[in-house]
């Protein structure tokens, strides 16, 4: 389960991601399934809460997080490049980074990821990349994590694929949080 705050006891990336009642929200690869079912419930039944992963293992994954926390989340098994989802569907955008399944955030496949993603996204709409970052303190010891690209390697990419203002936002607890907008 996903590292829960102890203010308002949600998982520090849902906080991150700004996501509200009410809001369309897609999240592209899940990296902790739990967060899938945290975020439909964010959105509540006001709104909307998609998961587009490319394989059936990550979609039952999701699948089950959804059913463990009792919201309704639609699931779709679909190439990451051509989302099976209309333009300007969506608010919100998470997308999981660092994911196995998902190219790394450099180079043409990420590129054309992240283009189709900006085609779904409404105008005014924002996407936040959520990534492994630097764990520090006494976690730091028993975490052995592949070493995480370079800050600035999400946003360069959010830009390439014509999103604006695309920034680093924070890293903390072992997350990298990065935003752009459309």
């Amino acid at each position: 389960m996903a590292f829960l705050r102890k203010t308002n006891m949600e998982p520090l990336p849902v906080v991150m991601s700004g996501v509200q009642m009410g809001e369309r929200v897609l999240q592209i690869g899940i990296g902790d399934p739990s967060l899938a079912g945290v975020i439909a419930a964010k959105v509540g039944l006001s709104g909307h809460a998609a998961v587009a992963v490319n394989d059936d293992r990550t979609a039952a994954r999701a699948r089950a997080a959804a059913a463990t926390a009792g919201v309704l989340v639609d699931v779709q098994v679909t190439p990451l490049d051509s989302l099976p989802f209309t333009g300007d569907s969506f608010d919100v955008i998470v997308l999981h980074a660092g994911v196995d399944a998902l190219p790394p955030l450099e180079g043409a496949p990420a590129v054309a990821m992240l283009r189709e993603s900006h085609r779904v996204l409404r105008a005014g709409g924002r996407i936040v990349i959520l990534e492994g970052g630097r764990r520090r303190g006494v976690g730091a010891w028993f975490r052995n994590r592949q070493p995480a690209p370079h800050p600035g390697a999400a946003a360069d990419a959010l830009g390439a694929a014509g999103f604006r203002a695309a920034r680093p936002l924070a890293e903390r607890e072992g997350y990298r949080f990065t935003e752009g907008l459309k």
